[in-house]
């Protein structure tokens, strides 16, 4: 009878230790924010490149301690001690197994690391452990489709949550990394207490999409880049003007100021094009900083020559040549994607059509208000404010692009956020111009000159 009694009291031991260990576990993953206080979940953000996948880890310090042993609660700063790094890297690759769907092992590199705080819309504020990973499968394999087999914290938290998510994936559509589309979740399967891998499945995407997505992104990129706006808009402000004497005097008439106005569109156009084709295609390495200052100096530029002509009817010219830093810098945004080279020229033409689509756009609805303007008698008054403004705005760039930060360069910056106003502010004012244009036209014909208006265009001699 021995043996019947100990199979029994075997039996017995083992259900109440796993009843003791599952319902607490049910009840703490059940809990109500009123009964438990929530703890922080992870996040793992995925970028999906061509032949590659990187991961960035974002792991709540307190938890991350708890799972790994390895304490982060001392360090104070945003940088983690080295002997404490390399520990981290090699916990974490004991713990990230992604697997092609026939069951063939990733490569695993673990990358820079930091700390900071941040928060959680339930759990408050608290410490995080940031980690940069790169996921790369074998030669051949389905980036698209594989299995993440990942328990950073959870083996050891048993309550804890992994939130897996693709920051970026061209082929879906998803390249401005602003938002983030949900995978699915790692946590313990309590029913088998242990933590199934996550099987991903980002469809068969398309090069449609990925155009698509890069029109819009050129769009955005145009209408929310105060500095390239600024450049072209303060270029055009003085087109339908003459100079004379190194000042600025009576008007070009129309046909001339509408064929200087789409020539520096046109120039810019060309120049930014050729610039943005040459370095993504080039995959040329540029440095940001010297770029973005060429912009900034390009628009303090066209800021002075707007107060005083610098190069009357040559300004289709100087377009082209700082086109070209302007290119560059839209070239930044398609080297940071990783693409392939199909998926870069494929890119590269959506990216470009958006920026043209929408600057041809800004300059049709600038266009009426930019001639009516030259005919106002407060042109100068409203000209010298506008060159002024921009100038400022440009000082301000320039030195922070040269080390400098200030809050005028924040607050140009922020200018950007405003895409709706600023259209619809250009909108009504075409409106208006329009409308004005019109009774001003048929007041000429009726032989009464309308007050504050030039009753005509008098082209007055271009000396330049």
């Amino acid at each position: 009878m021995t043996g019947p009694r100990n199979w029994l009291t075997d039996a017995l031991t083992r259900l109440v230790a796993g009843i003791a260990i599952v319902v607490p576990a049910a009840l703490l993953l059940g809990a109500s924010p009123a009964a438990a206080h929530p703890m922080p979940h992870s996040v793992v953000q995925l970028d999906v490149y061509r032949s590659s996948v990187s991961a960035r880890l974002e792991l709540p310090v307190s938890d991350f301690s708890r799972a790994s042993g390895i304490d982060l609660d001392d360090v104070t700063g945003r940088a983690v001690p080295a002997a404490r790094t390399k520990a981290i890297r090699a916990y974490l690759a004991q713990h990230i197994h992604p697997t092609t769907t026939g069951g063939k092992a990733w490569q695993v590199a673990v990358g820079s690391m930091h700390l900071s705080a941040t928060r959680q819309t339930s759990t408050g504020p608290y410490r995080e452990l940031t980690v940069a990973a790169v996921l790369t499968p074998p030669a051949g394999a389905d980036v698209r489709h594989f299995t993440f087999d990942y328990d950073v914290i959870v083996h050891q938290v048993v309550t804890h949550v992994t939130l897996v998510t693709v920051r970026q994936d061209w082929a879906n559509g998803q390249v401005d990394g602003k938002g983030t589309t949900q995978v699915g979740t790692i946590e313990l399967d309590i029913r088998h207490m242990k933590v199934p891998a996550l099987k991903v499945d980002l469809g068969p995407g398309s090069a449609w999409r990925g155009f698509v997505a890069m029109v819009e992104l050129g769009g955005n990129h145009i209408l929310t880049g105060t500095d390239h706006l600024l450049f072209l808009l303060i270029l055009l402000l003085p087109a339908p003007l003459a100079a004379t004497g190194g000042r600025w005097t009576g008007l070009v008439g129309p046909r001339k100021a509408l064929t200087r106005i789409g020539g520096i569109t046109l120039a810019f156009t060309a120049g930014h094009s050729v610039a943005l084709a040459a370095s993504s295609l080039g995959r040329l390495n540029i440095p940001s900083w010297p770029v973005e200052a060429f912009i900034a100096a390009s628009i303090l530029v066209g800021a002075i020559h707007a107060i005083r002509p610098l190069f009357p009817g040559r300004e289709a010219v100087v377009a082209g040549v700082f086109g070209l830093g302007h290119g560059m810098a839209f070239s930044f945004v398609l080297a940071e994607m990783h693409l392939s080279t199909g998926q870069l020229v494929t890119s590269l033409l959506g990216f470009n059509l958006g920026i043209e689509l929408v600057q041809l756009l800004l300059v049709c609805l600038a266009l009426p208000s930019l001639l009516v303007l030259a005919r106002l008698r407060v042109q100068p008054v409203l000209r010298l404010a506008g060159a002024v403004l921009t100038g400022i705005a440009a000082l301000g760039w320039l030195a922070d692009r040269l080390g400098l930060p200030n809050p005028v360069a924040r607050a140009a910056d922020g200018a950007g956020s405003h895409t709706t106003l600023l259209v619809a502010v250009l909108t009504l004012a075409a409106l208006i111009s329009t409308g004005w244009t019109g009774r001003t036209l048929a007041t000429r014909l009726r032989g009464t000159p309308r007050d504050g208006l030039r009753p005509r265009w008098r082209a007055a001699p271009d000396r330049s």
